[in-house]
């Protein structure tokens, strides 16, 4: 049986589609993926992780994660930043903070973790007002180890991410 050409198209594209779909739904680890919630924005973020050489509880001096710094990007072009808090902002006005409710190891250890993060405040009434999840997920880069001499020093690990910005409904 030969089915016409238009039809071919559509089922393709629909077989891809539920394909894709079932493909990121089974790809992310059970402790950051959040069923039942929509997309609002997928952003990639290329900035980077700044690191601080301080002294820990023990005295000895180690790097210590102190904040991101991103550009945000979506169709190939800046939606807006990512900043300590952490913080998001879109180019409209809309900002998200979030707390980190799980995560997940990246692909390899100079990769930065997989997070899911809970919403916690938002301001602006724009693409970003109703996010109440935001997934950190095919990160590169950005993980800073070794030793620290000098307290107080700062270093900046290069890093790219996708996020992944969800509300209820």
């Amino acid at each position: 049986m030969k089915i016409p050409g238009k039809t071919t198209l559509v089922l393709l594209s629909l077989f891809g589609s539920l394909l894709g779909a079932a493909a990121a739904e089974t790809s992310l680890p059970d402790t950051i993926a959040a069923p039942g919630l929509t997309v609002v924005l997928t952003a990639r973020a290329v900035g980077q992780q700044i690191y601080e050489c301080k002294a820990g509880s023990d005295g000895k001096l180690a790097w210590a994660f102190r904040e991101p710094i991103a550009t945000l990007f979506a169709d190939g072009k800046t939606v807006g930043r990512h900043y300590a808090g952490p913080n998001w902002e879109h180019m409209d006005g809309s900002a998200v903070v979030g707390k980190a409710a799980g995560n997940a190891p990246g692909k390899t250890a100079g990769d930065i973790a997989w997070l899911k993060l809970e919403a916690t405040a938002h301001r602006g009434s724009g693409t970003l007002a109703g996010v109440t999840t935001v997934q950190r997920i095919n990160t590169q880069g950005g993980v800073h180890a070794g030793a620290c001499d000098k307290a107080g020093v700062f270093f900046s690990a290069p890093y790219s991410a996708e996020y992944v910005f969800l509300k209820k409904g």
